[in-house]
């Protein structure tokens, strides 16, 4: 039986609990995943974000570097 939000109890926590949960899970999660962990669709999206992102050279930026200009603001 699949895990869902009414058998985990999670419909009778508050917003603020379920925020908590989510991050919670999030950081619970590996930091890499091979690519047989990942949905089907999810390596499709990849593939078609990359070759977007390959097509217009010079714009965007690294997740990496955006999240340290992040961190390092007060």
């Amino acid at each position: 039986m699949p895990a869902t939000v009414e058998s985990l109890g999670i419909d009778r926590l508050s917003v603020r609990e379920r925020l908590d949960l989510i991050e919670q899970i999030w950081d619970s999660l590996p930091g890499s995943v091979e690519p047989q962990e990942a949905p089907d669709w999810h390596l499709v999206e990849l593939a078609r974000r990359r070759a977007e992102a390959e097509s217009r050279p010079g714009e965007g930026r690294p997740w990496r570097e955006v999240l340290a200009s992040l961190e390092a603001k007060p």
